[in-house]
Formats: C-alpha cells, sequence, structure tokens
C-alpha cells in the first residue's frame, strides 16, 4: 500500500506544499503571498483561514484531491522544548502552536493547517523536529548568569534530516554515530550530534558564530552599553542584531554569492569579512569537537551556503584534523517533513505526543 503525504510548509510571505507517494515527490509548489494581501491580518495566527484556502485552491489546481490522503505533515513552529521526532498533532499542540509566544513564527501555522485538513478526513496529521528541539546537556543549559540560560534553537529538521542522511552514506544506524552539523545558512547552527541527541548547540540568534544576516556572540558588556547609550528602541536595536548584523553589517547585503562578486572586484572589506565568518564558524566546530570529547566521525555541512566550495574549503582547512567532511548543500524540508510521517505511517517510529514532555494536559 502506497501512502500519499502532503507537506506544509509556512513561511512569512508564502506557503510551500509538496504532495509524496511514499517516497516519491509528485509535485510541489510555492505560494507566494502578496503583503497586501496579509495587511488585513493583525497576526500570524489570523491568516489561518486565508493560507488553508489557498492551499485547498492548489490541490484543485494540481487534479489532486484531499480525499486521498494517509497524512499531513506541517513544519513544526515555536512550542516549548521537546526532543526530536514525529508528532501527533492533538489539542494540546494545536493550543501551544496558536499561542505563537514569545514570538510569532509563520511556521506555527504548519501543524495547525495540517490539522485542519488531516481531522475532517480522519487522517493524522504530524509535526518534525521543530525549530524548539531541545535535548542539550545539562551542563550546555549554563551561560554563566542563571537568569539567561541557553535556549535551545536552531535548524533542527535540516539538522536531523542530514544526520540520517550522512548515516545512511556511512552504512550505519543515525543515532550509533557522533557528527558535528553545520547549517550554512541566513543564519547558522553549529551542532553536536551525539547518538541521536543535539546535545550541544550555538543558538544562531544569539551565540557566536555571527552569519550573513546575524551578529552571533557579541561583546557583552559593549552590547550593554551600547543599549544603554543608543536612541534605538529595543525592537530596532534586535533587529539591528538579527537581521542587520553580520556579514550584513560589514558589506551591506547578506547575499553571500554578492559578496563573492565584492571581493572578485577588490574589495578588501568584503573579503575581510567573508575569511572572518569562515573562520568564526571553524572556531565553533572546534569546540563542538571539545564537546564530543574529540569523538567525531564527520563533520556534515548542509544549508544554502554549502553549495559555496570556496567558503567551505576555508573552514575545512582550519577543522580537517578533526574528522572526515561530508558535505551535502542546500536545506530541502519538504522530504525531510515527509520522511518523519512516513517514519511513523510504516511502523518504523511511534508518533510522539507533545504533553508527554510539557507536561501539558493531553484531550
Amino acid at each position: 500500500m502506497a501512502f500519499e503525504v502532503l507537506a506544509i510548509n509556512p513561511g512569512s510571505t508564502s506557503t510551500k506544499i509538496a504532495w509524496f507517494r511514499d517516497d516519491e515527490e509528485l509535485w510541489r509548489e510555492t505560494i507566494r503571498h502578496d503583503p497586501k494581501e496579509l495587511d488585513p491580518y493583525p497576526s500570524i495566527a489570523d491568516q489561518f483561514e486565508f493560507r488553508l484556502r489557498t492551499i485547498e485552491a492548489a490541490i484543485v489546481a494540481h487534479g489532486a484531491s484531499l480525499d486521498a490522503l494517509s497524512a499531513v505533515v506541517g513544519r513544526g513552529g515555536i512550542v516549548d522544548p521537546i526532543p526530536g521526532g514525529t508528532y501527533v498533532v492533538d489539542e494540546a499542540l494545536l493550543k501551544r502552536l496558536r499561542v505563537g509566544k514569545p514570538w510569532e513564527h509563520a511556521s506555527n501555522l504548519g501543524g495547525i493547517l495540517a490539522d485542519a485538513i488531516g481531522r475532517p478526513r480522519n487522517v493524522p496529521a504530524f509535526i518534525v523536529d521543530p525549530v524548539a528541539v531541545d535535548e542539550l546537556d545539562p551542563v550546555a543549559r549554563i551561560t554563566g548568569l542563571p537568569e539567561l540560560p541557553k535556549v535551545s534553537l536552531g535548524h533542527a529538521l535540516n539538522v536531523k534530516a542530514t544526520v540520517r542522511r550522512a548515516a545512511k552514506d556511512l552504512g550505519k544506524p543515525w543515532d550509533a554515530l557522533n557528527f558535528i552539523v553545520v547549517h550554512l545558512g541566513g543564519g547558522i547552527t553549529v551542532c553536536a550530534h551525539k547518538q541521536g541527541r543535539m546535545v550541544e548547540t550555538n543558538n544562531g540568534n544569539d551565540f557566536r558564530p555571527f552569519s550573513p544576516e546575524r551578529a552571533g556572540g557579541v561583546p557583552s558588556g559593549d552590547l550593554v552599553r551600547m543599549c544603554c547609550g543608543s536612541e534605538l528602541t529595543m525592537n530596532e536595536m534586535l533587529r539591528k542584531i538579527v537581521g542587520r548584523g553580520g556579514l550584513s553589517a560589514y558589506t551591506g547585503t547578506s547575499d553571500v554569492r554578492e559578496v563573492k562578486t565584492m571581493i572578485a572586484e577588490g574589495d578588501a572589506r568584503a573579503k575581510e569579512a567573508y575569511e572572518a565568518m569562515a573562520f568564526a564558524i571553524a572556531k565553533e566546530i572546534g569546540a563542538c569537537a571539545a564537546v564530543l570529547s574529540g569523538e567525531v566521525d564527520a563533520v556534515l555541512f548542509t544549508g544554502g551556503i554549502a553549495f559555496d566550495s570556496d567558503f567551505v574549503a576555508l573552514i575545512q582547512k582550519r577543522v580537517q584534523w578533526i574528522a572526515p567532511a561530508l558535505v551535502y548543500p542546500g536545506e530541502d524540508e519538504m522530504p525531510a517533513l515527509v520522511q518523519g510521517a512516513l517514519r511513523v505511517l510504516r511502523g518504523e517510529e511511534t508518533g510522539m505526543m507533545y504533553a508527554d514532555y510539557t507536561g501539558e494536559e493531553r484531550r
């Protein structure tokens, strides 16, 4: 029996959908939303009905029937800290996805939309490895201020998918290996993945290294003085750190391809910033090697910037002594979502329940 699975990945101004039959992708579409269409909705949660209608219309346009589905899987959003895995969307999880705190994130709609499509048809809805996956070792949470423990936020979906892919290539169980996973995108996640768990990760919004658009770890005392002495509002300062920091602050662009063009044209400042970002990532990889006590099976590079072989080579030059490098460029979230759903449908894993890890009441 073949399983028909719909994957839904909401973004701030788009909704990506893809239809799979087992492991085969039959089609996908990125539905673009004009910001003017979204203006009438006060919050992302209020966009639910609008996005549901656009998905249903796209399904009809592709000649598919929602009644043929075996499952629907949505991108996981900002929820309470939970282990990685595939979660059944139930009332407890829906309640949390609708809250949208500590901040709103479009990916929260993934599970809500999946449930809205699956529930009337009596097929399961899932989310897989949301950004809030937290498998940190206890010592990794301690930062130096008890009031400010480290929060685990990162590219868990792609990290976990890349680990499984590398383990398959190495012919070993994914939860029997130690990897350092480097997700290279607009945000950068460097993660120590120990026998199936993300035991340490940098949290790209707040900790080093800097990325194309995020400042990463900066001198804390100087940051406090900058905040206190600045006329910027809190939101403006946060935007300076996440969105306009990192490579963008030095070069005026967060597009690494544009930075490469600037370097080719002789821009010394762009070259220095580009190399400094690779330097910072290499240092973080070294720190993760220490977390794993040097027992590293491979360093995995993934994400959009992993297509830039020059950049990856700059990092590899500094860390090649740690372990072999495997490069998996890009970030294809749709197959990763579907694979999580298929593992449950095939009985390879049991669907996890959000309430079991958060103390929420199951209903």
